[in-house]
């Protein structure tokens, strides 16, 4: 059973309750020391042993009268009283024949989520274009190859995508057999715009929503706005889904959610303009985020605590990836855009099944006060695992000790109570938000670079799976403000680099985006982690939630760095790189939490630093008088 909402770890995203995340092993902070049993005391003591709480009273001189213990003391003095979840179900195991199934089958529910994250790079792709010449008009050969302006760029001489030489004139001067170039100066020559529409390469592309609607040119504006919306839908889904599966429950809104991503974008095919293809991507962006969300909190709440951490890691976000990386796959052979967001649907069908084999979380259903179906879950679990199970496995008297403990209530302005915290606050969101841009950035401009739009997408995916596996490792041993600084910096010079290589080097210039995309991915994942141990247990849940949102800003302003592309090819390469060095430089001025035991009111959160942090090696000191050093606790990490 669960101590308290405040007790325990909190999960980075929108307002859900704590109560639904035990601690990660190994960490002894006391926000996170869940007692053991009542029945640990030693037999025949001869009589009871005082409460908590009467026995806090009378260490302090009360004699009788119990004094009243802050909010936070009343929290672990009740904690002190009962039996965690961890404990009661610990007969279970850690990774029997029950575990490792809701572990595949949740992870597996995360692929589609890599396919609709993403799938804007293909359903939007702009080719190469170029004003359309009717067949009907009377121009000679020499004139039809000459009537539309040559632009330079990049170095090199390339049609203008939105303007043609004047028809009229053009076909005036194709009837006297005068020459393009030799008797008329096409540079004297009056252009109009694409009046009779545009011809599409289908080199790459054979239809998107660009060619199908005409995005371009004055219209291409309509291309990044599309992306943009999705994330905005993938914003106003982080914040309710929590609270959805906190009122009607994990696997009924998992369920649903999977519905809402799979359903409106099989509607999405019969979409007859872009405004309605548009609408229905923002609830597809909705159902895309809960979906990743409650899967994990499920996964979080029935799994145990060791591996929680690999569901977090080498789960949840390795999954997404592999989703991400048979986008490319599908799109490389299906290149209408219709048949393939039918293809991409498909797989949220096959999930359906899903539902007679992942149940609800016992955590849930105990805060419910359902109990019973609680131990039916649990004593199919020891079934499935060839253990026995206890006869009575949750105590309804014990679990309601909870009722009477009442969570302070905290506000947003409290994460702006101080100066001190203000400027946490306000880098925090700072951080999030640029990391967001350059990775959701970096992973929309892959059909921009040189050579195989599918082939660099497949790259841009799988470097993720090492970026999450280096998070995981760093985070164990070192601390978190200098290593995400350090892949922050990494990420962003090697961008700068781009600049620098000639154009025939493509290759490189390749490799460098993606060794840019291994450190934004790295510093992204290690963001909840960071973030979390800043804050202290009242608003820890509120800080992480507010700076994920402000993540999701970064997602929907990404696509206009891209469209900077347009203008300049280096363009986006400088302002991601610079914008990423900077915040990790910013990042070497947050207080270190790597070691020290967790804050627990705004009065023990750590001083920014100002003055020492880039020149001396500082792994962050807490007053003597609230803090005391701690193991280094292992962690969640999660990229989305």
């Amino acid at each position: 059973m669960q101590a308290t909402p405040q007790c325990l770890r909190p999960r980075p995203w929108c307002p859900w309750p704590l109560s639904a995340y035990s601690p990660a092993p190994g960490v002894r902070s006391a926000e996170v020391r869940l007692s053991r049993s009542r029945s640990n005391a030693p037999a025949g003591s001869g009589a009871a042993r005082p409460g908590p709480e009467r026995a806090a009273s009378l260490r302090e001189g009360g004699a009788g009268r119990a004094r009243p213990l802050p909010a936070v003391a009343r929290c672990r003095a009740a904690a002190e009283s009962m039996r965690d979840y961890e404990e009661v179900t610990a007969f279970l195991g850690e990774w029997g024949l029950f575990q490792r199934l809701i572990f595949f089958l949740l992870s597996a529910s995360i692929i589609p989520n890599g396919f609709n994250g993403m799938s804007v790079v293909f359903l939007a792709g702009t080719p190469e274009h170029r004003c359309r010449v009717p067949g009907a008009a009377n121009l000679s050969s020499a004139w039809r190859n000459h009537s539309i302006p040559l632009l330079l760029r990049d170095g090199r001489e390339v049609p203008d995508s939105c303007h043609r030489y004047r028809l009229a004139a053009v076909a005036n001067f194709s009837a006297l057999g005068l020459e393009p170039g030799r008797d008329v100066d096409l540079g004297q020559l009056e252009q109009e715009s694409c009046l009779d529409g545009w011809e599409f390469s289908q080199d790459v592309f054979q239809s998107t929503i660009v060619t199908e609607w005409n995005l371009v040119c004055e219209d291409d504006w309509r291309t990044p706005l599309t992306a943009s919306l999705f994330f905005v839908g993938v914003l106003c889904g982080s914040f309710v889904s929590g609270q959805l599966s906190d009122r009607f429950g994990r696997k009924r809104i998992l369920f649903a959610t999977m519905a809402v991503q799979t359903g409106f974008s099989f509607l999405q095919i019969f979409s007859i303009n872009w405004e309605m293809f548009t609408v229905l991507f923002v609830i597809v962006g909705m159902g895309q985020i809960s979906n990743y969300v409650v899967a994990f909190i499920l996964g979080a709440e029935i799994l145990g605590k060791s591996v929680r951490i690999v569901f977090s890691t080498l789960g949840v976000c390795t999954f997404f990836a592999l989703g991400y990386m048979l986008l490319p796959l599908f799109a490389y052979f299906i290149r209408d855009w219709r048949m393939l967001l039918l293809a991409l649907t498909l797989p949220g069908v096959l999930c359906v099944p899903l539902w007679w084999f992942i149940p609800e979380s016992p955590r849930w259903l105990i805060s419910q006060k359902r109990f019973k179906e609680a131990e039916e879950i649990i004593q199919k679990a020891a079934k499935m695992n060839n253990v026995a199970a206890p006869a009575v496995i949750f105590d309804p008297v014990e679990l309601q000790e909870l009722d009477s403990l009442k969570q302070p209530k905290v506000f947003i302005l409290d994460l702006f109570k101080t100066w001190n915290v203000a400027k946490i606050t306000i880098m925090s969101l700072l951080l999030w938000m640029l990391t967001s841009v350059g990775y959701f950035a970096l992973s929309l401009n892959v059909p921009n670079l040189h050579g195989d739009a599918y082939l660099n997408c497949f790259l841009s995916a799988l470097i993720e799976v090492p970026a999450y596996v280096m998070a995981w490792l760093l985070l164990r041993k070192l601390p978190r403000r200098y290593i995400i600084a350090g892949v922050l910096c990494f990420g962003g010079g090697v961008l700068l680099l781009i600049q620098l290589v000639p154009l025939d080097y493509s290759y490189l210039s390749i490799g460098l985006v993606m060794l840019g995309k291994f450190g934004v991915t790295s510093a992204f994942s290690m963001l909840y982690v960071f973030t979390a141990e800043l804050y202290p247990t009242l608003v820890r849940n509120m800080a992480v939630g507010i700076a994920s949102m402000a993540s999701r800003v970064g997602s929907i302003i990404a696509p206009y760095f891209v469209y900077l592309g347009s203008y300049n090819r280096l363009l986006p390469y400088i302002v991601m790189g610079s914008l990423t060095v900077l915040i990790g430089i910013v990042t070497l001025f947050f207080p270190e939490s790597f070691g020290v035991t967790l804050p627990e009111t705004l009065e023990q959160m750590q001083k920014v630093k100002c003055s020492n942090c880039i020149f001396r090696f500082r792994s962050g000191k807490k007053p003597k008088d609230s803090m005391k050093k701690e193991e280094n606790p292992k962690v969640l990490i999660t990229t989305f």
